[in-house]
């Protein structure tokens, strides 16, 4: 009992901060969809087509720090803080070089994403617009999946829910003010958006460096400025080895969901807007099962660094079971109230009409990519990130596939995506399980 109390404490410990701070954020994104939504479903289709290849990017730094997230919670594991605090010292110094280019990148050559995409010449200005505006964000997206990796692995995360607030109630009154233009503020519609977003992140991010420095003390991961500065590269060259293969998978998952928008694309100019919509209500859930990942990956490398095969099992299927719960209940609730939540975002009665079985096929979707985010990280804990991108591979392969079958050879349209989408993340999360059953100390 105390051993299950424990390991149970610890994974709420990490895991609820990080899905309150998230989960607020993905009710702020949601109100700004909601605002743009009402104004035009272009904009959704607009700010869809925009997020996707962003989104890609920053998931594809974060995924980078994994590898020094695994190699922290191993090294807390086996008892080793100084180990840890070198790997924490060198993912700080120096993950910041490709978000940098990454900046550039947006800022000059987002029209030529765009177009590969096969986004339409009406959707593509706003696209343009958004991605410029929101572009200086990257500047501070290193130092942010930095740190995101100190406050986890210090089992330190209650003070993302005080970021999670700033940044979003901050997001959303200027969106309000800047979409509308209140307040005496012109009207920006989806730059105002962007600019809004792009604030409040600066703002969080502040607020964030001001509780590293004035609670040093809380994070046992953190390093010093002065190790910080004299921090090797080989570390970080470790930490990029074994995060590599996760940011690899990660970006492959994206680029499968840029292909499944460029063939909506080719069905209608409102059809990623729809996906777009209804993929937003499945994220507010996600982010909670993301967020016990994120718990389940550091408690399993921790328990892979003392060797406790007993403790690495137990955490994982814990984390499966109340992951399964949050699928259960978003189905639940989607099932039940499926045209007041889509009404949320647009006042379009046929849109609505047409978009109740997708909302529907994303909730049971959730089972799926809960198998896969928790399963997943417990594999990553352990050490093995290739597995997961070989799976990734395949899984992105088949959806695009079968995507491009039902839609182009059986003539499905938006359903034969969805079910695209359900068939890989089923398939994936049985293959998972598998592999995580095989593992032993």
């Amino acid at each position: 009992m105390l051993f299950k109390t424990e390991y149970k404490n610890k994974l709420v410990r990490i895991f609820v901060p990080i899905m309150l701070s998230n989960l607020i954020s993905q009710i702020q994104m949601f109100i700004d969809r909601i605002f743009l939504g009402r104004l035009d479903i272009l904009y959704m289709s607009a700010v869809g087509n925009a997020t996707a290849p962003l989104w890609t990017t920053i998931s594809f730094v974060f995924s980078l720090s994994m590898g020094a997230s695994i190699l922290i919670s191993q090294s807390v594991g086996e008892k080793d803080i100084e180990k840890a605090k070198s790997y924490a010292a060198s993912m700080i110094k120096f993950h910041n070089v490709l978000p940098i280019l990454l900046f550039f990148f947006w800022l000059f050559f987002s029209p030529l994403v765009f177009r590969i995409m096969g986004v339409s010449q009406n959707v593509m200005k706003l696209c343009v617009t958004y991605t410029r505006i929101y572009s200086p964000v990257f500047l501070i997206i290193g130092l942010w999946a930095s740190y995101s990796v100190v406050f986890q692995t210090s089992n330190y995360t209650k003070p993302l829910v005080a970021y999670g607030i700033i940044r979003s109630v901050l997001n959303i009154f200027l969106d309000y003010v800047l979409i509308f233009g209140k307040l005496g503020f012109p009207r920006m519609e989806i730059a105002g958006a962007a600019l809004g977003t792009t604030i409040a992140e600066y703002i969080g991010g502040f607020y964030l460096m001001y509780v590293i420095i004035s609670k040093r003390k809380k994070f046992f991961t953190n390093p010093s400025l002065k190790t910080i500065m004299q921090a090797k590269l080989a570390p970080y060259f470790r930490s990029i080895k074994l995060g590599v293969n996760t940011a690899l998978e990660d970006l492959l998952w994206n680029a499968g969901n840029l292909c499944i928008i460029r063939i909506l694309n080719t069905i209608n100019e409102t059809a990623a807007g729809i996906y777009s919509m209804v993929f937003t209500v499945e994220i507010l859930f996600v982010v909670i099962i993301g967020a016990l990942g994120n718990g389940t990956l550091t408690v399993t490398g921790e328990a892979t660094g003392a060797k406790d095969l007993k403790l690495y099992r137990a955490v994982v299927k814990t984390a499966v079971k109340w992951s399964f719960l949050v699928a259960a209940f978003a189905l639940i609730f989607v099932s039940i109230f499926p045209r007041l939540t889509l009404s949320l975002f647009t006042t379009d009665k046929a849109v609505i009409e047409m978009s109740v079985i997708y909302i529907i096929l994303v909730a049971a979707n959730l089972f799926g990519k809960s198998g896969n985010i928790i399963i997943g990280s417990g594999i990553r804990g352990y050490g093995d990130t290739k597995w997961m991108l070989i799976t990734q591979i395949l899984g992105t392969v088949g959806v695009i596939c079968l995507s491009a079958f039902f839609v182009f050879v059986l003539k499905f349209g938006m359903l034969g995506v969805f079910v695209a989408v359900l068939l890989d993340e089923a398939v994936r999360a049985v293959i998972n399980f598998i592999r995580f059953l095989k593992i032993k100390f």
